[in-house]
């Protein structure tokens, strides 16, 4: 992979892009990289960006420094917070910013290379697809303040690991470490911290030499037809199989495995 390019400068972000792979590294490592509304708003603009990009294909999310990802939201911000519209919108600014992550059409990566907690933990799950390093500490603390994680934890959580483990985690507030983290299924894999970001570009590259247009298809098809029947997942499934059989892809696809080359996939 080449070197990578700071493109443009953000306030509360570093962002570079590189052989169709972005990275977004939300650096505030003073604060443990917490979710101010500068940094939320810096990420709603990066992500609509990112998300119509043609020459990007896959984003790898991480937090600066070797100690966080994202610790939590910005508690002094919270903490102004005295009135039911307000903290209403508060959650639902958060809640929008982490949505558009995970609608996007781009797989997004979490690579977490440590603390993901309250804010931090519901960004990480708003990905795609999640890595952690050793170090990394998960957990929904939010009920220690005397309110609940509103940035999609209740609702993510609970479909990432169940309503039991979920109900545990909130309720209790205790942490999961790395290991506990894989085997809740939160994470895919567990790497030295090392080897965190080298991992992570590894996965994204490899994601970005697909077809982008079945990239898209099979990310709807997984988190949409999560909350459908089963028939209505599975005619989603049949639909979008259809529809990629008239894309150039997919006549590039099978005439490069025919040939024995690597396809050279363009997106259409």
């Amino acid at each position: 992979m080449s070197t990578l390019q700071v493109e443009r400068t953000y306030e509360t972000l570093l962002f570079n892009v590189s052989d169709h792979v972005a990275e977004i590294t939300i650096n505030r490592p003073d604060k443990l990289n917490a979710l101010s509304a500068q940094v939320l708003e810096d990420l709603r603009h990066l992500v609509t960006d990112l998300r119509e990009r043609d020459d990007v294909r896959a984003v790898i999310i991480t937090g600066a420094g070797e100690k966080a990802f994202v610790a939590g939201a910005d508690i002094s911000e919270l903490s102004a917070l005295n009135d039911s519209s307000d903290g209403r919108n508060f959650a639902q600014n958060g809640q929008a910013v982490f949505s558009l992550i995970e609608s996007s059409p781009k797989p997004f990566i979490a690579a977490i290379n440590g603390f993901a907690l309250g804010g931090g933990c519901e960004l990480a799950l708003a990905c795609h697809i999640r890595i952690c390093s050793e170090n990394a500490k998960f957990g929904q603390p939010e009920v220690n303040l005397g309110i609940i994680p509103g940035y999609g934890g209740t609702q993510r959580l609970t479909r990432v690991i169940g309503r039991t483990h979920a109900t545990d985690l909130i309720l209790t507030t205790r942490m999961l470490n790395a290991k506990e983290a894989e085997e809740h299924e939160i994470v895919s894999r567990v790497v030295p911290l090392a080897d965190l970001l080298s991992t992570a570009r590894t996965l994204a590259a490899t994601i970005a030499e697909k077809a982008p247009l079945a990239i898209k298809a099979a990310l709807e098809c997984i988190f949409e037809g999560a909350d459908e029947s089963i028939e209505e997942g599975l005619n989603r499934e049949a639909d979008h199989f259809g529809q990629l059989t008239t894309s150039a892809d997919f006549h590039e696809g099978t005439a490069a495995f025919l040939e024995k080359r690597k396809a050279n996939f363009k997106g259409i």
